[in-house]
């Protein structure tokens, strides 16, 4: 009864102020200037950026939020939104839009709650991963038949089967003993891949990310890593197996939270699943195994492309889930990795015992690591620093404040032999020289005269 009354609670706040929003879909030119008009009207919170363009020239805009856009704050996550990867799936996009007008609209009338995670969370939202493919659907419209029609991207190629695979290496390296977080890329990764998703690739390397959601369409299901298990196909045939990641319980709560809260639904599993091979390679999956980011998908409607008059209803039920993903950024522990000289330490890595997946502290040497309320050894590491090891205990509310200070190592070298200047030590200093000399005498021959 008490997570029924406090998700009541956040309904209130999260209703008291309501912004009046536009539903309607959004062609490309009218994102941009949607994007930018809510920069306009929040230029204090918000910055616009892109991070690539699309094969046809397309920029890939984002729109971020934070009481200091454009800087990372330390200890201040950052979290993304990710919609129309598959340009026919176009709810989400429209949801991420009405969002960024709702959080500009808020935080301007004062609504706390928005307020306060603006205040202390740092936002980006990328509407459309895939513009391109997003106009040849809209092109046809909602009615149409064409239940794939723009669904790739201008070449042609599905995005989200289009990031490098690492769960190989993964798969291997839990076997075999190898890293199992930041895994490399392949030295051509570049050219493997599509413009677009190069360009979220390297986006999602230049942030320390820690929470991502990526909204898909043609379902009702909220779905974690990983995606792909080790054998996918067997005689040609796709199979559902079991592939659940060392942080398996941290995904399903996340995902329950988020497809309870999804239209109103307070159901159970056929509103969640993850942990099994649904795709050959997943964006989410790459999150998890190259970077410190925790991502999910989540789809939203069956309907990939609703009519336009469907919107509102849409995004009325859809709204608490998108803010409260927001707030689960906020749990487990996180804190500042320095030196003895309060030197920040960034890629230092971060330890669970007994969970096998490691994340490591950014540029400025915060960490962040979700966690489920339990007690925990966590252990910082890095090179020529000797390791620190704590016991914390973690609720349920705000995540704990564990900072760590590593002492640098002391080299490990050999104490000089000591040598005896008389008795029986004088002796057998006499001893080994003669020993020495015969040595010498045998491997290089007697000497000249």
């Amino acid at each position: 009864m008490s997570g029924l009354l406090s998700v009541s609670f956040h309904l209130i706040l999260l209703f008291k102020f309501v912004a009046p929003v536009t539903f309607r879909h959004h062609r490309y030119d009218e994102l941009v200037r949607t994007l930018y008009r809510v920069h306009n009207e929040c230029p204090y919170i918000t910055r616009v950026y892109s991070i690539g363009r699309s094969v046809k020239g397309r920029h890939l805009y984002v729109l971020e939020f934070s009481d200091y856009p454009g800087i990372h704050e330390p200890l201040e996550p950052e979290v993304k939104y990710v919609g129309n990867m598959h340009g026919n799936e176009a709810l989400g996009r429209e949801l991420l839009l009405q969002l960024a007008e709702f959080l500009c609209e808020e935080f301007r009338s004062g609504n706390q709650r928005i307020v306060r995670l603006l205040e202390g969370t740092r936002v980006h939202i990328l509407p459309s991963m895939n513009p391109d493919g997003y106009e040849v659907a809209a092109a046809q419209g909602a009615d149409s038949s064409g239940y794939l029609v723009g669904r790739n991207n201008a070449n042609g190629v599905d995005l989200n089967r289009n990031f490098p695979d690492l769960n190989t290496y993964i798969y291997y390296n839990e076997k075999h003993g190898g890293p199992n977080h930041h895994l490399p890329l392949p030295d051509n990764w570049k050219s493997q891949v599509e413009p677009e998703t190069q360009a979220v690739i390297q986006w999602i390397r230049s942030f320390n990310f820690v929470l991502s959601a990526n909204l898909h369409g043609g379902a009702v299901v909220a779905n974690y890593p990983y995606d792909r298990s080790l054998e996918h196909r067997v005689r040609g045939f796709r199979r559902t197996a079991n592939t659940p990641t060392p942080d398996n319980k941290l995904f399903q709560k996340v995902c329950r939270m988020a497809s309870c809260l999804a239209r109103g639904t307070w159901g159970s599993g056929e509103y969640w699943r993850g942990g099994f091979s649904l795709y050959s390679l997943g964006m989410q999956d790459f999150n998890y195994l190259h970077t410190n980011c925790f991502e999910i998908t989540l789809e939203l409607s069956c309907d990939k492309f609703p009519r336009q008059e469907e919107l509102q209803r849409e995004w009325l039920g859809n709204r608490e889930a998108l803010i409260q993903f927001l707030e689960q950024v906020h749990q487990g522990i996180k804190g500042m990795v320095r030196d003895e000289n309060y030197n920040n330490l960034a890629e230092a890595v971060i330890s669970v015992s007994g969970i096998n997946h490691d994340i490591t502290s950014g540029d400025h040497g915060d960490y962040f690591r979700l966690l489920l309320p339990g007690t925990y050894t966590v252990t910082a590491t890095a090179p020529g620093f000797d390791p620190e090891t704590v016991t914390v205990t973690v609720g349920p509310g705000e995540p704990k404040l564990v900072n760590f200070h590593l002492k640098r190592s002391v080299p490990q070298t050999t104490p000089p032999r000591r040598v005896p200047n008389s008795g029986h030590g004088g002796r057998a200093r006499k001893e080994e020289m003669e020993m020495t000399q015969s040595l010498r005498s045998t491997v290089l021959g007697p000497a000249a005269g």
